[in-house]
């Protein structure tokens, strides 16, 4: 195992973790994710093999975002980091599923917390979707670079942000958490982009109803989410495309033609 992703060599370069007890933990496609514990403190420790590129941002500014969004408490605060590493709280709670917006509540529950985290300061990056989409669709086999066409055309077509905010990027039910409080996990995506796109993931990524649609556009528009139909219908469709390509991607490495 190489010295920078061994786990125990990381700990022990981040003052008072040296020795610390850690585990696996699921999911990081790109960086290790463990679960760490030391004399009843606990956290979570990413690790990557070298420094984040588009469409990631970098672990500094990552960090910068997540200690943004925990001072107004919807999010875990970042204890360390480094170009390779990012050490979080850990915070106990329910991760949420498919299953939690079906509760209106927890739909009026999100909607203030993504009010929250978009009125904080712009992040100075905009999330160029159309150079993610590029990147995505570079990394298909070629039988697979026909079937991309529509979905990266479609992306390719469409205006940039036009309102930015600071957003998550990225809000699945993985990356939803009630500690009771609802917070965000895992800001690798988060920079500037239309407040739209953040409810458009939550709808489309989960196959909301639309009347589920209709109550968060309500609870985040004060009642006035019909005027918002539409523009989230064209964020959706952004996201179901670029969605189809990062799929796309993970499931079938380019190869040589």
């Amino acid at each position: 195992m190489n010295a920078d992703t061994d786990p125990a060599a990381v700990l022990a370069a981040i003052p008072g973790w040296r020795g610390a007890s850690f585990r696996e933990l699921p999911g990081g496609l790109t960086n290790r994710t463990l679960f760490v514990e030391k004399n009843g403190r606990r956290a979570v420790l990413k690790i990557d093999p070298s420094p984040r590129l588009p469409p990631y941002i970098p672990r500094r500014d990552e960090a910068r975002i997540q200690e943004r969004a925990a001072a107004i408490g919807r999010a875990n605060s970042v204890l360390y980091v480094d170009d390779t590493v990012l050490l979080a709280e850990w915070a106990d709670g329910k991760v949420w599923t498919r299953a939690c917006f079906e509760d209106d509540d927890n739909l009026r529950r999100l909607a203030q917390a993504l009010r929250e985290v978009h009125g904080l300061p712009l992040t100075g990056t905009i999330f160029d979707l159309q150079a993610a989409a590029r990147q995505y669709a570079g990394q298909l086999s070629a039988a697979d670079r026909g079937e991309a066409e529509p979905h990266l055309g479609l992306i390719e077509s469409m205006p940039g942000p036009t309102k930015l905010c600071c957003c998550h990027n990225d809000l699945v039910a993985e990356n939803i958490i009630a500690t009771p409080r609802v917070r965000f996990l895992d800001w690798e995506y988060a920079c500037d982009n239309e407040p739209l796109f953040d409810i458009a993931v939550v709808v489309a990524h989960h196959g909301l109803s639309d009347r589920q649609a209709g109550a968060l556009l309500d609870a985040y528009f004060d009642g006035d989410g019909s005027a918002w139909r539409e523009p989230l219908a064209a964020q959706m469709r952004l996201y179901d495309a670029l969605y189809w390509l990062w799929a796309a991607a993970n499931a079938s490495p380019a190869q040589d033609e």
